[in-house]
């Protein structure tokens, strides 16, 4: 996709526009479950997924690193990357914590999905790097998950991915855009933006709703 039209679309969209698009392109199941929130409400995320598949665990074999493939993953994150990270049910594990954030930040990662815990939170917020999670708690995945798989198709809060899609995040939530639909996603959505301004400024001046939605189809 263009540079310039993911800036712009960092800059002007929003989930609920996204999703509208989706919809009328016949990609109806594409929002992550409302459980996944954003540490911090006023960032917005846009990026290309690169996927992580966590299986429990419950003990790790002596000499060995538990985080192997984790590392590898961040390691190898380019400028607007967004890993998602899947995990198993049953909040036992949290991948994603502040370390991992630097690291991902230091490499213009644009953010991360993860549809298991976070920690560190504080300081996770103090940088600035867009999370969203399934919750929050301090225990590490030592022990109680690892990456078995990197930039296969996945599952995340029960939605399907695959590396490649794109993935949009804000505080209304994340939505997952095919690959093969994301740049006429995004141009449809920039321009139904427009689109809702205007309905908007009518609405202001007074207009009544069934008058606006007649003249534009737009709710």
């Amino acid at each position: 996709m263009d540079e310039g039209l993911i800036a712009t679309a960092r800059a002007r969209l929003y989930s609920g526009v996204i999703s509208d698009v989706l919809d009328s392109l016949g990609n109806l199941v594409h929002a992550l479950p409302p459980c996944i929130r954003p540490l911090d409400e006023g960032l917005t995320m846009f990026g290309r997924a690169r996927t992580g598949l966590y299986a429990s665990v419950y003990h790790v074999e002596p000499g060995a690193n538990p985080y192997d493939l984790e590392i590898q993953l961040v390691d190898s994150l380019a400028p607007g990357d967004v890993p998602v990270l899947a995990c198993p049910p049953g909040n036992r594990v949290a991948p994603w914590g502040e370390l991992l954030s630097t690291a991902a930040l230091a490499r213009q990662a644009a953010g991360v999905v993860t549809d298991g815990l976070v920690r560190d939170v504080r300081l996770i917020r103090a940088m600035g790097f867009p999370v969203f999670a399934g919750g929050i708690g301090p225990l590490d995945s030592k022990g109680r998950g690892e990456v078995r798989a990197i930039d296969i198709p996945i599952e995340c809060g029960g939605i399907a991915l695959r590396p490649g899609d794109w993935i949009f995040g804000d505080v209304d939530g994340v939505v997952v855009i095919p690959a093969d639909l994301a740049e006429q996603a995004v141009t449809l959505a920039l321009q139904k933006v427009d689109h809702e301004t205007t309905v908007r400024d009518e609405l202001a001046a007074g207009e009544s709703l069934a008058t606006v939605f007649a003249r534009h189809q737009i709710l």
